[in-house]
């Protein structure tokens, strides 16, 4: 089975974009990821990554690239988020409720009229294995500038992250960088669509941070193990989707939450076994 999945990709060129790009959006996600689980962001990602798909639909019944409708969308959730947290008792969670089940809602009706064009559930599930030359590029691109990003900011992005009020103290524009955030995760949501769809883009972005923050305590590891967690999450879920033709987003995500389960159970500091013994 092993060997035939090597073959594939030694023989199909498909194969090899889905795998590549695959590893791309393990590593953005991964990276990305941690300083949404940092922050107490998780449902803002959640919100995000369903709220593009409006523009997703937009941009194919214009035909256009759907990056910009989705990263426009995106960057709409965040900014109506904020807006209606601070002008109404509302608490953010509720507000993230209310705008990204509306936008999710506007979305799949958009979707019905641009049916002819694509696929309801590749977009809502991702399909990596029909993922195109441009796509993987796009990936790649979008993927260096995340990381980019990460490596001019990671001390701003650390400092916001640990101690908002410290940073304010020491001169920082934490709502720019919270923004600058926002608009990369964004990005990567975008990019993650193709392989894992918006409904299970989420797990991406939070599942290997997640298992990441249970195994250190060190930022720097953190990043590191979450982006190799979803980088191993990626190749075992193309190897099962391509092996058993498994749906390629779930499984994808599926070997994400076997991680998780892992490193719950067995993490020599937070997992529940180890506790268990030291108590």
């Amino acid at each position: 089975m092993i060997h035939s999945f090597i073959e594939g990709i030694m023989n199909y060129q498909f194969l090899q974009y889905a795998l590549i790009t695959s590893i791309l959006v393990g590593i953005a996600s991964g990276v990305i990821g941690s300083f949404i689980i940092l922050r107490g962001m998780s449902l803002m990602g959640d919100a995000i990554s369903h709220a593009v798909l409006p523009g997703v639909a937009i941009s194919y019944m214009f035909g256009f690239s759907y990056i910009f409708g989705a990263t426009i969308f995106g960057m709409l959730t965040a900014g109506i988020i904020g807006f209606v947290t601070q002008r109404s008792r509302l608490k953010n969670d509720t507000a993230i409720g209310i705008v990204f089940s509306s936008f999710f809602a506007l979305g799949i009706i958009l979707i019905s009229f641009a049916q002819s064009a694509t696929d309801l559930y590749h977009i809502l599930f991702g399909n990596v294995l029909a993922v195109r030359e441009s796509d993987l590029l796009l990936t790649a691109v979008i993927s260096g500038i995340v990381l980019l990003f990460v490596f001019l900011f990671y001390k701003e992005l650390k400092i916001t992250s640990f101690d908002p009020m410290m940073a304010k103290a020491y001169g920082l524009n934490t709502g720019l960088i919270h923004y600058l955030l926002m608009f990369f995760l964004t990005l990567v949501a975008v990019v993650s669509l193709q392989t894992v769809g918006t409904i299970l883009v989420i797990a991406m972005l939070i599942t290997p941070a997640a298992t990441a923050y249970l195994l250190t305590n060190h930022l720097a590891k953190m990043i590191a193990l979450s982006a190799t967690i979803g980088v191993m999450s990626a190749v075992v879920g193309v190897f099962f989707s391509y092996s058993y033709n498994w749906p390629s987003g779930a499984t994808i995500v599926l070997a994400c939450a076997v991680f998780f389960v892992l490193a719950f159970l067995f993490s020599p500091s937070k997992g529940i076994l180890f506790q268990k013994r030291s108590n």
